[in-house]
């Protein structure tokens, strides 16, 4: 816990720092050292009472609890329970598994296939036998009656159906044929040919109504509507619309040219109102402003850093150094008074063994100068 002391002050310090050291050290010795003793106390007392007392009562109580419960249920788990599920296993195995298996393997399965052959000779003898010989000797033949009767029904609807078929083509299909053929197709020739007469004469009719009478009354109705519409919105358009046009784009043209030229104009203008109004204030602000800065402010930040902030650093740097040193010795002197002077630092020894006869290689040797050195070291 000991801390090597600081360096030993300066002797050609000067008289503020000798002057605000005594002071300090006071302070130091009337603030600092109680605290630091009773923080120490109780970082000695607590180091004290968890290593002498908590640690070892948690020890005790964790075999007590161990004792008390983990060992005895380990133990009668182990010995009692384990020998007696063990036991009661075999008990059940050999009173309730064998002799189970053995019934139903001796028993219980001749049983029941017994039980199944018995139930399947009852319902055979119940339900299939007489229902097979219900179909063999009764469903059998009636089915073949039916069929039978249903065959020589459909032989007789057969023989109906052709004599109604010969009649109806006799009575209906032959009468039929010759009025279509005699009567009905002269009547839709001559009616076709009547008809074929009329769309002639009514598209004749309608091709010189066309070109005698629709054509010039056409011709007239667009002369009529081209003098009436089409010349004068022409002449409208040509001699009014396209000129008054011209002249309106030309108008805006140069409308628009010269906005162009006066937007120019005002930009150079206003760049040069700007730049002047720029330059004085830069004349009237900026330079003095910047003058002031260069041979007033900074000279005299220069001076104020160097005659009053590096000193008053300078010197709360040397005081914060002092009381580092006031309260590193008084720590020193306390302890020493309180625990005594400690035991001087060992000084580091190295042990630098050599070979004590250092020879070369000969004819009757297999070892060197090296092998030797290093069979010496190990």
């Amino acid at each position: 816990m000991e801390k090597r002391p600081g360096p030993a002050p300066d002797p050609a310090e000067g008289c503020l720092v000798a002057a605000i050291r005594m002071p300090v050290r006071i302070v130091a010795l009337v603030v600092v050292v109680p605290v630091r003793l009773v923080w120490d106390a109780l970082v000695t007392g607590g180091r004290f009472l968890y290593e002498k007392a908590l640690v070892p009562l948690g020890r005790g109580v964790g075999l007590l609890l161990y004792g008390l419960f983990v060992w005895p249920l380990v133990r009668l788990g182990r010995y009692v329970l384990a020998p007696l599920g063990r036991g009661l296993a075999f008990l059940g195995r050999v009173l309730v598994v064998v002799p189970a298996v053995w019934l139903y393997a001796r028993v219980l399965a001749p049983a029941g296939r017994a039980a199944a052959v018995a139930l399947a000779w009852v319902g055979k003898a119940l339900f299939v036998w007489p229902w097979v010989a219900l179909w063999r000797h009764a469903l059998v033949p009636v089915g073949h009656g039916l069929a039978w009767l249903v065959r020589q029904l459909a032989a007789g609807a057969a023989a109906v159906g052709r004599g109604l078929g010969w009649l109806g083509r006799v009575l209906l299909v032959v009468p039929a044929g010759w009025l279509y053929a005699r009567v009905l197709t002269p009547l839709g020739h001559a009616i076709a040919l009547l008809l074929t007469g009329i769309a002639f004469g009514l598209g004749r009719l309608a091709a010189g109504l066309y070109r005698y009478l629709l054509t010039p009354l056409g011709h007239a109705a667009l002369a009529l509507v081209r003098w009436i519409l089409v010349l004068p919105a022409l002449a409208l358009w040509r001699w009014v619309l396209v000129p008054v046009g011209r002249a309106l784009g030309v108008l805006l043209r140069e409308t628009g040219a010269a906005l162009g030229v006066a937007w120019r104009v005002a930009g150079y203008v206003s760049l040069a109102v700007g730049r002047f109004l720029g330059a004085l204030l830069r004349w009237t602000l900026v330079e003095p402003v910047r003058w002031a800065y260069r041979s007033v402010l900074t000279p005299l930040g220069h001076v104020v850093r160097d005659q009053v902030w590096r000193p008053a650093a300078r010197v709360v740097r040397e005081t914060a150094g002092a009381v580092r040193a006031t309260v590193r010795q008084v720590r020193a002197d306390v302890r020493r008074a309180l625990f005594g002077p400690g035991r001087p630092p060992e000084p580091l020894v190295r042990e630098v063994r050599e070979p004590e006869d250092a020879q070369g290689r000969t004819l009757g040797s297999s070892t060197t100068a090296l092998t030797k050195t290093a069979f010496i070291k190990d």
